[in-house]
């Protein structure tokens, strides 16, 4: 029998941005410990498609469409998760984009559209989500944090600010939902090979230099991010918050 401080049976999950990447691989593991999962993204078709995956696999999935960015959109969505499936236990915060651009050449819209997603999204969704977990005062919620919530590269610096911001709120979040025992935490990959980064592995010399720079020297699979999501959302972490956990193979442990 498995340990129950990592059981999510009787849960109700939200991943947002799960259409696939590692927010389908997270949705994947906390099904498999038992909850039901909530997948959500702006792409219907795609959505669709990820919810009959999982529950072709045995899994108790739905699917929920809405823009993170959109308070309305996030409201009713919300709404309609603790009306028609049950009370919210977890909140995964994972929508993400990253769109690269140099530093001095930024658009304006391009800085929104990164920000308003990454940082501005997971403040909405949270809200929502709080505000009904307050209450019940039981809840659990986690950002999908980043490297380079600690880190910068040339051409992310709207990512980098998103995610270092979304660190800062992580914290923020914990102090002020901390008395209503809601806790509330981070995760931050490394370098994952996705359907998104998996083209990556083709560009001169990028393959090299991450599988140098990690001292596991290697990219990581996408289910090797699901046991910290786990340990996050599952009652093993009652009294963890505030907390980023890195899982990037050792990058940040190096110089």
């Amino acid at each position: 029998m498995s340990n129950p401080l990592f059981r999510l049976e009787g849960k109700v999950v939200l991943i947002t941005g799960s259409g696939g990447g590692l927010g389908f691989a997270i949705a994947r593991g906390m099904g498999q410990a038992g909850a039901t999962v909530v997948l959500n993204g702006r792409n219907t078709q795609k959505l669709d498609a990820a919810v009959n995956t999982l529950r072709d696999e045995g899994l108790k999935t739905h699917g929920v469409a809405f823009d993170v960015t959109k308070k309305g959109e996030v409201e009713a969505g919300i709404a309609r998760i603790e009306n028609e499936i049950g009370p919210l236990a977890v909140l995964f915060n994972n929508a993400g984009i990253n769109l690269r651009a140099p530093l001095p050449e930024v658009p304006e819209e391009i800085w929104h559209k990164v920000i308003d997603t990454n940082l501005t999204g997971a403040l909405l969704t949270s809200q929502a989500a709080a505000k009904r977990m307050i209450p019940r005062k039981h809840g659990k919620i986690v950002n999908m944090c980043s490297m380079m919530s600690e880190l910068a590269r040339a051409t992310t610096a709207s990512y980098a600010a998103a995610k270092g911001g979304l660190k800062m709120l992580t914290k923020a979040m914990a102090l002020e939902f901390g008395p209503h025992n809601i806790q509330v935490n981070g995760i931050g990959p490394g370098y994952f090979l996705t359907e998104m980064t998996r083209p990556l592995l083709d560009v001169p010399g990028f393959n090299d230099w991450i599988c140098k720079r990690t001292p596991m020297n290697r990219w990581g699979n996408p289910d090797e991010l699901i046991g910290a999501a786990i340990f996050l959302a599952a009652p093993a972490s009652s009294f963890v918050t505030g907390q980023v956990i890195y899982v990037d193979g050792g990058i940040l442990a190096t110089l």
